[in-house]
Order: C-alpha cells, then sequence, then structure tokens
C-alpha cells in the first residue's frame, strides 16, 4: 500500500498525509499501551498503600488491644511508634527490591512486594490481641508492620520506575502522576471503610473487632491485583536482564548494584534524598497526621474529621493528573518550586489556625490548602526521582533515595508530631515541617534544571527537545 492517503472527494492524493496518519495510528497504539501498562502497576500501588494506611487510619479502634490501655494517648504515641518502626525496613526494601527490579525485571519485583502486602494484611486482620497472648500480641504487630515496610519500600521505587518508563514521552507527567493518584486513592479508600463503618457499626463493636475488617478487606484486595499484574508488559530490555546475571568481571559495576549506585550515581542518590525530604514530611503532615492532630488538637469529632480528611484527599486525588498536564507544558521544575516557596510561607499559618478551629466546615478549607501545596510535590516527584537515574540502576537509585528520607523524615510524622502534641509545643512542630519543606526548596533552585534532556529521553523518547520528537516520530513508524 502506498504511504500516501487520498481525500473523500477522491481528488488527488496529499503527499505526506499517509505519514501524518501511521504517525497518529503509532501514537494511539502507544497511548493505549501506555494506559494499559499504567493501570496495572497503579492497581497494586492503590492495594499497597490502602494496606498501609489502615492502620493509622483505624489505629484509635484497636490501640487498646496491643498498647497501653490506660492512657489513650499513651497508648496512641505507642501505635504511632509502631507505625514509625515499619518505616526502618523502607530502606531494606527498597535496596532488595530495586536490585531485584533492575536485575530480573519491573514486572517480577513487584508481583513480589504486592505478595507480601498481602500476607501482612491477612495477618493483622487475624493476630491476637494483649489480653489472650500478653507482649506477643505487641511483638507480633510489630513483625507484621516491618514486613509491610520491607515490601512498601520496594514497591515505590519500583512502581516509579514502571510508570516512568511505561508513559509515551510527551504525557510522562501526566501518566507517572497517576502513582500518587493511587497513593492518595488508597488512603481515601481507608477512610472511605472507616466511615462507612463508622456509620454501620457501633464505637463499641468497632473497637471490640470490627478494625479487623479493612485489614482483611486489603488482603483479599492484594491477590486480585497480583493476579492482574501477571500481564503486565516488562520495560526493562533483555539485554540488561543479561548483563547483571553474567559472571561479574572485575572493576566492572553490574546493573542494579551499590557498587554502581555509589561509584557512577551518588550525586544523584543525594539528590533524589534532598527532593524527597520536605515532600514527604509535607505530605505525611497533611494526608496521614493530620486526622489525629485535629482528633486531638482541635478537638473536632472522629466522625467529622473522617468526612473532612475523606472529601479533602478526593479533590487532592483528582488534581494529580492536572498538576502532570501542567508540568508536560512548563517542565516539573516550576511545580517543585511552587510546593517549595507556598510551603515555606504557608504552612505554619495552616497548620496554626487548623490548630484553633473547631468549625468542620472551616477545617476542611484549610486542609484542602495545604494539600494544593504538596500537590506541586506528589503529582511528579516520581518522574523528577526517574529522569536522574539510567534504566539499568534506576529502580535502586529512586527506591532506595526515597526510602532513606522517607523512613528518616516522613515515617517519623506522626511520632514527632503526637510528641509534641502530648508536650503542648504543637507550634514547634509547624517548625518542624516548614524547615524541612525549605531545605528541599534549595535542591530544587540549585541541583535541578528546567527541561533538560534527561535518561529517560535516551531511552524512552524525547519530552522537550522538537528535533528528537521528530525521530522519535519515524521510529514509530518504521516499528
Amino acid at each position: 500500500m502506498s504511504n500516501v492517503a487520498v481525500d473523500k472527494n477522491n481528488k488527488a492524493p496529499k503527499p505526506g498525509s499517509g505519514t501524518k496518519d501511521a504517525a497518529s495510528a503509532s501514537e494511539a497504539a502507544a497511548t493505549r499501551k501506555a494506559v494499559s501498562n499504567i493501570l496495572k502497576g497503579s492497581a497494586g500501588n492503590l492495594v499497597e498503600w490502602f494496606d498501609l494506611y489502615v492502620y493509622t487510619v483505624f489505629a484509635a479502634y484497636f490501640q487498646s488491644h496491643f498498647f497501653n490501655a490506660t492512657n489513650e494517648l499513651q497508648a496512641g504515641l505507642e501505635a504511632m511508634a509502631v507505625f514509625a518502626t515499619s518505616f526502618l525496613m523502607r530502606p531494606v526494601g527498597a535496596w532488595f527490591f530495586g536490585r531485584y527490579a533492575d536485575r530480573h525485571g519491573r514486572k517480577a519485583a513487584l508481583t513480589l512486594s504486592v505478595t507480601m502486602m498481602s500476607a501482612g494484611s491477612f495477618a493483622i486482620a487475624l493476630l491476637p490481641t494483649q489480653e489472650a497472648i500478653g507482649m506477643w500480641a505487641m511483638i507480633l504487630l510489630v513483625f507484621v508492620r516491618l514486613l509491610q515496610g520491607f515490601s512498601v519500600g520496594g514497591e515505590y521505587g519500583t512502581s516509579a520506575t514502571y510508570m516512568s518508563e511505561a508513559a509515551t514521552s510527551k504525557r510522562r507527567g501526566f501518566f507517572s502522576s497517576f502513582q500518587y493518584v493511587t497513593l492518595i486513592g488508597g488512603q481515601m479508600l481507608a477512610l472511605l471503610v472507616l466511615v462507612i463503618l463508622q456509620n454501620t457499626m457501633s464505637h463499641e463493636t468497632l473497637v471490640e473487632w470490627g478494625w479487623r475488617i479493612p485489614f482483611a478487606i486489603g488482603g483479599v484486595a492484594a491477590l486480585v491485583v497480583l493476579w492482574l499484574r501477571r500481564s503486565m508488559e516488562e520495560t526493562v530490555s533483555a539485554e540488561q536482564v543479561a548483563a547483571a546475571n553474567k559472571p561479574g568481571v572485575a572493576g566492572e559495576a553490574q546493573p542494579g548494584t551499590m557498587k554502581l549506585l555509589f561509584t557512577q550515581y551518588w550525586k544523584p542518590l543525594l539528590v533524589c534524598i534532598g527532593i524527597t525530604l520536605g515532600g514527604t514530611v509535607a505530605f505525611y503532615t497533611y494526608t496521614n497526621f493530620i486526622l489525629k492532630f485535629m482528633n486531638d488538637t482541635s478537638g473536632i469529632p472522629k466522625t467529622d474529621t473522617s468526612v473532612i480528611n475523606f472529601w479533602a484527599l478526593f479533590i487532592f486525588m483528582l488534581l494529580q493528573p492536572v498538576y502532570g498536564m501542567i508540568s508536560d507544558k512548563v517542565g516539573r521544575k516550576p511545580l517543585l518550586l511552587w510546593f517549595g516557596i507556598t510551603g515555606v510561607l504557608f504552612t505554619w499559618p495552616l497548620l496554626s489556625m487548623l490548630a484553633g478551629t473547631q468549625n468542620p466546615v472551616f477545617a476542611f478549607l484549610l486542609m484542602l490548602g495545604g494539600l494544593l501545596i504538596v500537590g506541586g510535590y506528589t503529582s511528579i516527584n516520581a518522574l523528577v526521582k526517574a529522569e536522574l537515574f539510567p534504566a539499568s540502576i534506576r529502580a535502586l537509585g529512586v527506591g532506595l533515595g526515597y526510602a532513606i528520607a522517607n523512613s528518616l523524615f516522613g515515617g517519623t510524622v506522626p511520632l514527632i508530631g503526637a510528641a509534641f502534641q502530648k508536650a503542648g509545643r504543637v507550634d514547634l512542630f509547624f517548625t518542624y515541617v516548614t524547615v524541612a519543606i525549605a531545605i528541599s526548596l534549595l535542591v530544587y533552585i540549585f541541583a535541578l534544571k528546567n527541561k533538560k534532556t534527561t535518561h529517560l529521553d535516551d531511552e524512552q523518547g524525547h519530552a522537550w527537545n522538537a528535533k528528537n520528537q521528530e525521530d522519535d516520530k519515524k521510529e514509530l513508524i518504521e516499528a
């Protein structure tokens, strides 16, 4: 068939129109393929983070079964300490799964991580309480949370890598934003389950055994995702897998190894940690600790705070692709600067007003204001980190950089916040969040350039360079 097209009035064929049609068809096929893979990858992300967030959302109902039952604030502090403890396994999980994904493929690593999260959720749903087995109840809970922290440590880096690689070049910001759509969606679903159970069960029933239901739901959902992920397409080349598994040559760093990361890509690793530091503190403040903060500091009833959190997170979730599309037009750096500058300026006013209000509507607007700021980070941070590393070390570099910052700063937010609450100095917590954002703002300003050619551009197609975009189109047509 000729490479030209005939118009509907049977006039002479238009030279080049067939090439344009072929390019459009190729782009459409690439987009459909990307959508399919992104959905399968993000579904697992949704379940993993649902299982993770269910712990903090339902902590007020099960904490008396595992921790100090005589003092509610102390029990809450101990429950948040266990939540923070699970973050200790994030770097270990990031190292294990990142290495595994770079050496054996993203699909295998993502399948394994969701299997482990499913097992952890079922375990918590069935755990005996302190009344039945004494201190062993808390010990077993800590062990299971460590297992889940290990799993999520691997999920983030591998998922961020996979979704960035599976996206089309000109819509990377849009497609990769779905990692946080599903991450936020996981917390939102946890809140939705809480709201449903609060309205269908008595408080006493929820405390007695109803809190086990969401963990069982998470375990079942993870099994469904395990089946879906079996049909994901791999983004790692056969050459990379072969290179990673051949006998090592003396002095040569193989793909997916700490030697390669620390000898050749230690600077991007430090940048990755710096990008994450302020963002993860702000994210966990406004999406995770905020529920306990409003319950204990603002004094807003628990039934109201659940609804406030749900609708604020729902809007926040819908805005992620919008931020992602904006980044595809203006670049990634302007969105990070939006988060950094507004975060430094408005964190203290927002949190201090939230601490002093008992008006649910005003509390909702304040929480949403904070989330609008954080959206500049959440929507594109995974992509920005993925662009720092080549495919041979991407999952390990992204995962470990994120996990280190997340473990030291993000995961400790509920514990630090609860400690300041107990001491009656929540103002110091506001300072902590502001300083963390300011540190990352310096990284955004001095360590990142806007619209520069990245490793992903060279491997998967160029997002900004017009000449290279035309070359990418020609390659699609020839393929």
